[in-house]
């Protein structure tokens, strides 16, 4: 029989087809992972670049009345007879000039100064300057420009660690200090929002800032206010003109003031007549420890029930007439 014709073993075959498609799979799964491999190597670009992007963005100044001062331009508003006794008012974390709208008419026969912060509202955004001693220094400027000698200074929140500072450091000008729903130390902090909490995680809290609409900030204000608020446009547009580094900075700022001291021992060393109002429905700060300020000698505490932690909004009538009296009774 010839040799070319016999039979061959069908595993033989098998085996013989089977080689050639080894390869194939293996050159499919090999292009699968340099694929998968490229798309991820782009992702860490593309987040690296965002957080790079977005944690140096910088802004300028802008609004009807700027006070030019080196490191960082400050937007302000004046309202009322200026020869009235004044009032200055600091907003808090992420605020503006905007969030004092409510009680402006309480305080109508008072000079009453509304500074943004820098970073905030219609000031300069830079990359460095937040700390809250730079910030109390920056507000004394201000108030040297526009010719105020003495005044009534009035913080919220955050804004009120920069009141108390710069109690600390122009006694001069300083005549009385009001804190509304001010933190007295940093164990007291309850937490912030979801969304808020986000923002300040690493890589994805740049993502999110990058990519905010006005439904996120509303939910990030979330527990800035217990009762039921209509919030402004302004404020939700002020926000958005933040840049991430004059938020987190900030915050990051107002946290180290209070672990280095708290604000009731700062304020008994001064020895100035204080005024606190304090939400007794404040979710970001816990309620009780606005009693830290009776350790303060000249300190008169009022707690508003059934609100939050923005009485100008939440009870704008009430916390009004409160600084107006108290403008009155303290003022220069």
């Amino acid at each position: 029989m010839d040799e070319t014709a016999t039979p061959q073993d069908p595993r033989t075959h098998s085996r013989a087809d089977a080689a050639p498609s080894a390869p194939r799979g293996w050159r499919a799964w090999s292009r699968r992972r340099r694929i998968t491999l490229l798309a991820v190597g782009w992702l860490v670009v593309l987040f690296a670049g965002n957080t790079v992007s977005v944690r140096t963005g910088t802004a300028e100044a802008s609004g009807e009345q700027i006070v030019r001062l080196p490191g960082g331009d400050i937007h302000v508003m004046q309202d009322g007879p200026p020869g009235g006794p004044t009032v200055v008012l600091l907003h808090g974390l992420a605020g503006s000039t905007a969030w004092w709208d409510p009680v402006l008419p309480a305080l109508r026969n008072l000079h009453v100064v509304r500074v943004d912060l820098l970073g905030h509202g219609g000031s300069a955004k830079p990359a460095e300057g937040y700390g809250i001693a730079e910030q109390a220094r920056r507000v004394g400027a201000v108030l040297d420009q526009l010719g105020v000698r003495r005044a009534t200074v009035v913080g919220h929140s955050t804004g009120g660690a920069v009141a108390t500072s710069l109690a600390e450091r122009r006694r001069d000008l300083v005549t009385a200090i009001a804190l509304i729903d001010t933190g007295p130390r940093a164990d007291a902090f309850l937490g912030d929002s979801f969304v808020g909490r986000l923002v300040t995680t690493p890589v994805v809290g740049e993502l999110i800032w990058r990519l905010r609409t006005d439904s996120t900030i509303r939910d990030a204000l979330s527990t800035a206010f217990t009762r039921e608020v209509q919030i402004p446009d302004q404020i939700i547009a002020d926000i958005r003109g933040m840049t991430y580094r004059s938020l987190t900075a900030t915050d990051e700022a107002s946290g180290a003031f209070l672990k280095e001291r708290s604000i009731p021992d700062r304020l008994a060393a001064l020895g100035l007549t204080t005024l606190v109002i304090f939400g007794a429905q404040d979710r970001r700060w816990q309620p009780s420890s606005a009693q830290d300020y009776r350790r303060v000698p000249r300190a008169r505490i009022e707690i508003l029930d059934g609100v939050g932690h923005t009485p100008m909004f939440e009870d704008p009538d009430t916390t009004g007439a409160l600084l107006h009296g108290f403008a009155i009774e303290t003022g220069p």
